[in-house]
């Protein structure tokens, strides 16, 4: 298993990336705005089996590159810390919004929720960041297997991210009615969101490859 120092580590930047606006957070606050808390945990239920079909094709597909081909984990880090340069700039250009100022959305049925919640996590860039550029740095192979250690740090980043989701299911409209008449608000969460991309960017582009 991996030690201590990577699990934390990985877990603050699994954190730091679930904080940040992206296909998920938007799709799951629109959901538990428009049609209540129940649909966005039926939603975060389909973003979950996504997180896991994730991990394992991930985890299986590193143990095989980092025996073979570790260099090409170089080409995914610097695309990786572009694309989050790139989601900073989204949320602070001119005319780019927060993820709380939502769109209408029609209901759907429970089955519908959890497949749409399925299908966004598949389509998320950000996650595929995650497990293909990010993961593969907290992983030591004089602590043992790089399966179980991608497994672990997996499993975290699960846990992680769907309980940061939940919280945020819940309290999605309170902070939506907070912010509603609060442009000062909005602009500041924005720039806070913007600065968190822009640090992860930093850290994936400068940390040697491991």
């Amino acid at each position: 298993m991996p030690d201590w120092t990577s699990l934390i580590g990985f877990s603050l930047v699994a954190l730091g990336m679930v904080l940040t606006p992206g296909p998920n957070m938007i799709y799951l606050i629109s959901r538990s705005i428009c049609q209540g808390r129940m649909a966005g945990l039926i939603s975060l239920s389909g973003v979950a089996l996504g997180f896991v079909f994730y991990m394992l094709c991930a985890a299986f597909g590193i143990t095989a590159i980092v025996l073979a081909i570790p260099y090409a984990y170089d080409a995914l880090r610097i695309g990786g810390a572009l694309y989050l340069l790139w989601l900073a700039w989204q949320a602070v250009r001119p005319g780019g919004g927060s993820p709380f100022q939502v769109r209408q959305l029609p209901k759907d049925s429970h089955a519908r929720l959890f497949c749409m919640g399925f299908v966004t996590n598949l389509l998320n860039p950000k996650i595929a960041i995650m497990y293909l550029a990010l993961l593969p740095q907290f992983i030591e192979p004089q602590y043992g297997s790089v399966l179980a250690q991608s497994l672990m740090l997996g499993t975290f980043q699960i846990v992680i991210s769907v309980g940061v989701n939940a919280l945020i299911v819940v309290i999605a409209g309170a902070i939506a009615s907070f912010l509603a008449g609060r442009p000062v608000w909005i602009a500041a969460q924005r720039w806070v969101m913007a600065g968190l991309l822009t640090s992860l960017a930093y850290r994936m582009a400068t940390e040697a490859r491991r």
